[in-house]
């Protein structure tokens, strides 16, 4: 299923797109740099990127299908599991017996497919598609995994004791026995994987008047994700407490612990803070992937002037380089890139820190002790 340059070449000059003499220089410029030939057609505007994937479907005669306001059914989409389908952006769409028509960007990632077909005993029939296409159906992903994770709690919480707890009368015994329910392990669980999958940095949980509100941090915006029973506050403030090792019978200081957290494919080192509010106790959960690695300065939006300035500044032996911004602005993330780039084995590094989010390779990390006032 690869297209060779020549193939390309043939069609689009046949459908008067480009010349040869341009094609051919384009195709030296991508084998001197080492950029797709695709991609500088698509940066001159010779061609743009969905006319591109037609032309390719074209050529390898595999349909072009179009999903950009198509809903697909459930048990379709789940044929293809969501960090599969996200990570190769190719997904499921129509089902027929035990064929499987599946829409993708790219026909070369056969390995997909194999896993694809072999998981489930399927006959998949590959479609090209546009990135509009995959985008509205990974949405829909992420809306099933609401109702489906909305539905968890909604039964867990059902079944959870009501926990009265009042400052005088508390019991230790009592709270870790509340935090160690089934229904609340669940809940808090549940809570968890859905924050990761949704790809949010922090978990607020909210106590108020008459209910317990959830919310998210993604791309660094609070959005709301769900309410719970006020009955059940003070279960899930417990079990998070059992986990980050922190006084359960303490609810007017606040306090600060850390604990971790595993799925199928990652790991997850969870920094927790309780706060006394009116209504209870507050708890924030900052949710930091022990696998991340840091991003390119071009990755995370630096380009001309500014990224020129930033690696003449990284390139100094002495001075200062301040990060600031507010909370999920990407501070942390930028800081640890730098590092990154200056972590080579002929240089020492440690850093000062409180809290430790992330631990890299070679790299001395030293807690601080004594805030300074």
């Amino acid at each position: 299923m690869l297209i060779e340059p020549n193939q390309l070449k043939a069609f689009m000059i046949d459908a008067d797109l480009i010349e040869e003499k341009t094609f051919d220089e384009i195709l030296k410029e991508s084998q001197e740099t080492g950029k797709k030939l695709e991609d500088i057609l698509i940066a001159r505007k010779i061609i743009s990127k969905e006319d591109l994937t037609k032309l390719k479907a074209y050529i390898l005669g595999i349909p072009f299908i179009n999903l950009e306001k198509e809903i697909i059914p459930q048990e379709v989409l789940k044929i293809i599991p969501e960090p599969i389908a996200r990570t190769h952006n190719i997904v499921a769409f129509r089902k027929t017996g035990n064929k499987v028509e599946v829409a993708m960007l790219d026909p070369e990632d056969l390995k997909t497919i194999d896993f694809i077909k072999k998981a489930g005993n399927y006959k998949i029939l590959p479609r090209l598609t546009n990135e509009e296409s995959i985008k509205n159906v990974l949405r829909q992903y992420q809306e099933s995994l609401e109702k489906e994770f909305s539905s968890i709690i909604n039964k867990e919480s059902q079944e959870v004791k009501s926990v009265k707890i009042e400052e005088k009368e508390e019991k230790k015994e009592d709270l870790e026995k509340a935090g160690q329910e089934l229904p609340v392990v669940k809940i808090v669980d549940t809570l968890i994987k859905h924050a990761i999958l949704q790809r949010a940095s922090d978990i607020h949980i909210e106590p108020t008047e008459k209910e317990i509100l959830v919310r998210y941090r993604i791309d660094g915006i609070l959005r709301d994700a769900m309410t719970l029973p006020i009955s059940i506050g003070p279960g899930i403030v417990a079990r998070i407490k059992i986990l980050s090792n922190l006084k359960l019978d303490e609810h007017r200081l606040p306090q600060d612990g850390r604990f971790k957290f595993e799925t199928s494919d990652s790991k997850y080192s969870i920094r927790v803070s309780t706060l006394p509010v009116f209504y209870g106790e507050k708890v924030v959960m900052r949710l930091l992937p022990e696998t991340a690695k840091g991003f390119s300065l071009e990755a995370l939006g630096l380009w001309g002037e500014a990224l020129e300035n930033t690696q003449i500044a990284l390139r100094k032996t002495a001075g200062m380089i301040l990060v600031t911004g507010p909370t999920g602005s990407g501070k942390t993330t930028t800081l640890y890139s730098m590092l990154e780039i200056l972590n080579t084995p002929q240089v020492n590094i440690s850093t000062v820190e409180d809290p430790i989010e992330y631990q890299i390779p070679r790299i001395i990390k030293l807690k601080l002790i004594q805030k300074l006032v």
